[in-house]
C-alpha cells in the first residue's frame, strides 16, 4: 500500500462512502485519514461487574453473556430486550432501532464485551443501544485502554459512518501501512527532545497504549507540525533577505537630519528611537525590507513612518503611506502636512472622492518626481498611479487589506539597470497588537518591530464598568466633563433595532441623549456608516473644531479621528463588542494632557466571555496582553480576519495553548536554518524532503504576508 492511494483502498471503504469523507471531513488520501486526529479518548481501563454498577454510573464496560432475548411491543412498533448475565447478577439491553438486524446478529452464551450508559427502569439497570463484541474479537484488536473519538459531522452518522466505523478503518489502515510510515524528522531532533518516533507516534495517538504514551504521541505530532511552518517561514525570510533586492537608502541626508533637529515637536521615546535603528539597518542594507511595526495606540507609529519616508527622499526615492478608510487617511496627511509645513517636501492626498483635476496633477507630479510622499486610500493602487521611483510603502492597519491588494503595491517600485522591478520597501504598521503566538505563526517571515512605551506625560485611561441602572450617574459624570470644557463620545453596537438581540440601537440613543442634553445649552454630533461620505466629514469636523461637545456614534470611529479635547469614551452594550474593538475605540480618547475615562456600559446578563472581555478592560491597558486574552477567546481564525482565515489549518496543534512547543520549534527551526540555510547538510537531507513535500501542497504559505 502507498499513503498516497485513496482511500477506497481500505476495506470497507466504498466510493460513495469515500466521496462523502471527502466533502465532510476532506480525507481523500490514506495519508489524509492517517492524520485525522482524535479530539478525545475514552478511558475504557476499567471492567465493571453488574453488582458495581451505580445510579450515578456513567459510561461502563461489562463482560458477560445473554442469556434471553425477547421483542417487545411498544405504541410505535417495537424494542429488541436482552438478559445480559455476569457472575454477580443480571441487567437488561435494549434496542429501539434495528431490532432484526440485532436479533440475527446477537449470538446467545457468547462472551461479550459490552459498552454504553446505563439508565435504571424499575430498579432494573439496562443499557440502551449497547457497544458490544466477541471477546474474541476484542482480543484480536489493535487493543487500546483510551478509545478514540474522531471529527464527526451529522451527515456521516445519518449515512452510517459512526466513530466505531471510522475506528474500524484506522485500525485497518494502521494495520497495512505500518511498515511503510517514514520518519520525517532527523535523528538528533528526535534525541534531543525525546520525541517518539513517527510510527510509534501515529499508532499512539490513534490507539495509545497508556495516558504517559499518548501525552508523548501528541507532544510529537504538535512539535512537527509546528516546526515545519516554521522552517517554511524562516526559509522564506532568509531567502527574501538574500536574494531579493531591495532599494538601499545608503545616506541619511538633510530632509531627515533638518526635520529632526528642528521640526520634530517631542523628544522620541527610547522605543521608537530603538525602531528607528531596526528600520535604518534594514533600509540600508540593499536588501528588501518587509517589516511589521506594532504599537499601542497614541504610541507614536506615524512620526516613525514619516521619519523612514524622509530617509528614502533623501536618497531620491519616493515614499507613499495606505491607510484602509478616508478619515484615517485625511488624518494621516493633515498630521504630516502640520509637521512638514517649513520644510520643502511636497506631499498630496488621493482617496476615492479626489476631483478628477486634481488626480491629474497628482499622476503627473508622481510621474515626473515633483510629488516625494502620497497618502491615500485604495486608489493608489489603481492602475492610472504610476510612481517615478517609489523606495517605500507603508501600510497602515494592515489586516484591512487583501493579499492581492498588498502584491499591486510591489509591482510599484522602480527599475534596477535591467529594467526589473525592484518592490518598495515595506512598513506594515498595526494598532491593533498581535499575540507573540499568532506573531510567530502569521507573520513570522517578516521582521517584527514594537514600539511598547507611551510618549512622556501621557496619563493613562481610566476604565471602569457600569450597568444600565448607574445610566443617571454616567450622565451626570458627562455634564461635569463638559462643563470643564471637555468633549465625549457615545459609542454603540448596531444603527438600527435588530429583533434578534436586545440592545441600544443609534437612533434611540440619539434621541435619549437628545432629552438629557438638550439645545442650546449642548450640541451633538452623530455619524454611522450608513450616512454620506460628505455628511459624515461635516459632523466630524464639527466634533473636531470643538462646535460640539457629544459625538453619538458607531464603531465608524473605531479608526480615525483625533480630537485631543476628547477625555470620554462611553461604550453602550459594551458587551457585545470584541476585546480589540474595545481596546481601539478607548485609544480615541487620552490625546491630550487632560484625565480621560472609558466607561463600559452593560447589561446584567452578561455571558462568561462578555464578563471576561469587561474584566480584562478594567484591569490592564496593555493592549499586548489583552490580544492575548482575546486569541484565547475568539482563536486565531477569527482574530484574522476573513480575508486571511483559513492560514492556520492546523491538524492537531493548537497555537494559543501550544505557544510553549511552539516557541521550541521556532527555536529549532532557526538555530537548524542558521548552521545549514538550504538544508544540503546529508543529517538534514530528510528535512529538506518533506519542506519540499509540504510547499507543493501547501501554497498558503506564500500568501501570508
Amino acid at each position: 500500500m502507498n499513503l498516497n492511494h485513496p482511500i477506497t483502498y481500505i476495506k470497507g471503504i466504498s466510493i460513495a462512502r469515500a466521496e462523502l469523507l471527502f466533502s465532510e471531513l476532506r480525507v481523500k488520501t490514506c495519508k489524509d485519514l492517517l492524520h485525522l486526529f482524535p479530539f478525545r479518548y475514552i478511558d475504557k481501563t476499567q471492567f465493571y461487574s453488574i453488582n458495581q454498577l451505580q445510579r450515578n454510573t456513567a459510561e461502563v464496560q461489562i463482560v458477560g453473556k445473554i442469556t434471553a432475548l425477547k421483542t417487545v411491543k411498544q405504541k410505535r412498533g417495537s424494542r429488541l430486550v436482552a438478559t445480559f448475565q455476569d457472575a454477580t447478577g443480571a441487567m437488561e439491553l435494549v434496542w429501539f432501532k434495528g431490532a432484526k438486524w440485532i436479533k440475527d446478529a446477537i449470538k446467545k452464551d457468547t462472551t461479550y464485551v459490552i459498552y454504553g450508559k446505563i439508565n435504571w427502569y424499575n430498579g432494573i439497570a439496562n443499557m440502551p443501544h449497547p457497544e458490544m463484541e466477541t471477546v474474541q474479537d476484542y482480543k484480536s484488536k489493535l487493543q487500546s485502554a483510551m478509545q478514540p473519538v474522531y471529527p464527526s459531522t451529522e451527515k456521516l452518522s445519518n449515512k452510517g459512518i459512526t466513530n466505531k466505523v471510522l475506528r474500524g478503518y484506522m485500525q485497518s489502515l494502521l494495520q497495512q501501512s505500518v511498515g511503510i510510515i517514514e520518519e520525517t524528522l532527523p535523528s538528533y531532533l528526535l534525541s534531543e527532545y525525546s520525541l517518539l518516533d513517527k510510527k510509534e507516534a501515529l499508532l499512539n495517538i490513534h490507539f495509545p497504549k497508556s495516558q504517559e504514551t499518548l501525552t508523548k504521541a501528541q507532544f510529537r505530532l504538535k512539535f512537527e507540525e509546528l516546526f515545519f511552518i516554521q522552517l517554511q517561514l524562516i526559509q522564506k525570510k532568509l531567502l527574501r533577505k538574500s536574494k531579493l533586492k531591495g532599494f538601499q537608502f545608503s545616506k541619511v541626508g538633510e530632509n531627515f537630519t533638518e526635520f529632526y533637529a528642528k521640526h520634530l515637536p517631542f523628544t522620541l521615546t527610547n522605543a521608537q528611537k530603538r525602531v528607528l535603528r531596526e528600520i535604518r539597518k534594514d533600509v540600508g542594507s540593499g536588501a528588501h525590507m518587509n517589516r511589521l511595526l506594532q504599537g499601542d495606540v497614541g504610541s507614536g507609529k506615524t512620526i516613525v513612518a514619516l521619519l523612514t519616508m524622509l530617509l528614502a527622499i533623501d536618497n531620491g526615492y519616493q515614499a507613499t503611506i495606505m491607510a484602509p478608510t478616508e478619515i484615517l487617511a485625511i488624518q494621516h496627511y493633515n498630521g504630516m502636512i502640520s509637521l512638514l509645513k517649513n520644510t520643502s517636501i511636497r506631499l498630496e492626498l488621493l482617496t476615492g472622492s479626489t476631483r478628477t483635476k486634481k488626480r491629474r496633477e497628482i499622476h503627473e507630479s508622481l510621474e515626473n518626481g515633483s510629488l516625494d510622499i502620497l497618502i491615500g486610500t485604495h486608489a493608489v493602487l489603481e492602475d492610472k498611479v504610476v510612481f517615478q521611483n517609489l523606495g517605500i510603502a507603508i501600510i497602515d492597519e494592515q489586516h484591512r487589506f487583501g493579499v492581492a491588494q498588498r502584491s499591486k503595491l510591489w509591482q510599484k517600485g522602480g527599475l534596477d539597470d535591467n529594467g526589473k522591478v525592484i518592490p518598495p520597501h515595506i512598513l506594515v504598521m498595526t494598532a491593533t497588537p498581535i499575540p507573540r503566538t499568532l506573531a510567530m505563526s502569521v507573520y513570522g517571515d517578516l521582521d517584527v518591530s514594537v514600539i511598547d512605551e507611551l510618549p512622556p506625560g501621557r496619563k493613562e485611561i481610566k476604565t471602569v464598568h457600569r450597568y444600565d441602572s448607574n445610566r443617571l450617574g454616567v450622565f451626570k459624570f458627562l455634564k461635569d466633563e463638559i462643563a470643564k470644557g471637555r468633549q465625549v463620545y457615545i459609542v454603540y453596537p448596531l444603527i438600527q433595532e435588530s429583533e434578534a438581540m436586545d440592545y441600544k440601537d443609534l437612533m434611540d440613543g440619539y434621541e435619549s441623549i437628545s432629552r438629557e442634553f438638550p439645545t442650546p445649552k449642548y450640541q451633538i454630533s452623530i455619524v454611522h456608516g450608513q450616512m454620506k461620505s460628505a455628511d459624515k466629514d461635516y459632523e466630524m469636523e464639527r466634533f473636531s473644531n470643538g462646535e460640539t461637545q457629544i459625538m453619538v456614534a458607531t464603531t465608524v470611529i473605531e479608526v480615525g479621528v483625533n480630537v485631543p479635547n476628547a477625555s470620554v469614551m462611553v461604550i453602550e452594550s459594551a458587551e457585545r463588542f470584541g476585546l480589540s474593538q474595545l481596546h481601539q475605540l478607548r485609544g480615541r480618547v487620552g490625546r491630550g494632557a487632560d484625565q480621560s475615562f472609558c466607561i463600559l456600559l452593560s447589561s446584567y446578563k452578561l455571558s462568561s466571555d462578555g464578563k471576561t472581555r469587561l474584566e480584562t478592560m478594567v484591569k490592564t491597558a496593555d493592549g499586548f496582553e489583552i490580544a492575548e486574552v482575546d486569541l484565547k477567546l475568539r482563536g486565531p481564525g477569527n482574530i484574522m480576519g476573513t480575508q486571511q482565515s483559513g492560514i492556520l489549518h492546523l491538524k492537531i496543534a493548537d497555537i494559543v495553548k501550544d505557544n510553549a512547543i511552539l516557541a521550541q520549534a521556532r527555536v529549532s527551526a532557526l538555530q537548524i536554518l542558521q548552521e545549514d540555510p538550504n538544508l544540503g547538510d546529508p543529517k538534514n537531507e530528510i528535512l529538506l524532503m518533506v519542506s519540499n513535500q509540504l510547499r507543493k501542497n501547501t501554497a498558503i504559505w506564500s500568501n501570508i504576508s
